[in-house]
């Protein structure tokens, strides 16, 4: 598979949507976890991450202007055990509780589908990350081509991968109306720089009209600590 530059793909698109990115830094010594929202409403563009006692939270960043939370307030990244799940919606508390119980990260996100959203059927994206077997999944849930009876599920697993190397997977295509789903595996991309380097790349190759938050994390891969960093337009 061919190896995308991180920036130029990121500023390919100006609207990818949200976009996971996970894969090992450059130094070869820490898992890198990357998690972005862009939007185009006002009730988007309203949100803030903030931090939590196991990961993180969207929020309204102007309470009096929220509209609808029911697909936008959500907790994006929380860690059960060894594991760190990152997602773009409320399937991260499903992943968990299926994680408490036991059982897989594909059988949380069997029992999921894409968001009720019409005409867009927004993909479901969700990670999760196992520094201590160096490893990680993606899974993409989404429609078949905008027909909400064609359910599809796809699930990649990755282990040991190249140091400073990664996995990009995000909602869109592009912009559009209707928007388009991701196609395809996720793009492997470059990964590069200490987590605030990393960090200062991803942010600034989003579109800025439509970029709202970002949340990075850099796992030690030899003693499970981490260290992260928050963004947001709205602040």
């Amino acid at each position: 598979m061919q190896l995308h530059n991180l920036a130029e793909e990121l500023g390919a698109s100006t609207y990818p949507g949200r976009g996971i990115i996970i894969g090992k830094s450059d130094d070869g010594k820490s898992m890198v976890i990357s998690y972005f929202i862009m939007g185009r409403s006002q009730n988007s563009r309203n949100r803030i991450f903030e931090e939590t006692d196991d990961g993180i939270r969207t929020r309204a960043f102007d309470e009096s202007k929220m509209i609808d939370p029911s697909l936008i307030i959500y907790a994006p990244v929380r860690v059960v055990g060894d594991f760190t799940i990152v997602t773009n919606g409320d399937q991260t508390d499903t992943i968990l509780d299926f994680i408490v119980r036991g059982e897989s990260f594909e059988d949380a996100l069997r029992t999921r589908t894409f968001e009720p959203d019409a005409p867009n059927y927004t993909p479901r994206i969700s990670g999760l990350v196992d520094p201590k077997n160096d490893s990680f999944h993606l899974s993409i849930l989404k429609s078949n081509d905008g027909n909400p009876a064609g359910e599809q599920r796809f699930f990649f697993d990755y282990n040991s991968v190249t140091a400073g190397t990664g996995y990009f997977i995000h909602t869109y295509m592009g912009d559009g109306d209707p928007l388009p789903s991701f196609q395809g595996e996720p793009t492997k991309v470059t990964i590069s720089g200490d987590i605030d380097g990393f960090t200062k790349t991803v942010w600034e190759s989003l579109n800025p009209d439509n970029k709202v938050s970002l949340f990075t994390r850099f796992i030690s891969l030899e003693t499970g600590n981490y260290c992260s960093r928050i963004a947001n337009k709205n602040m």
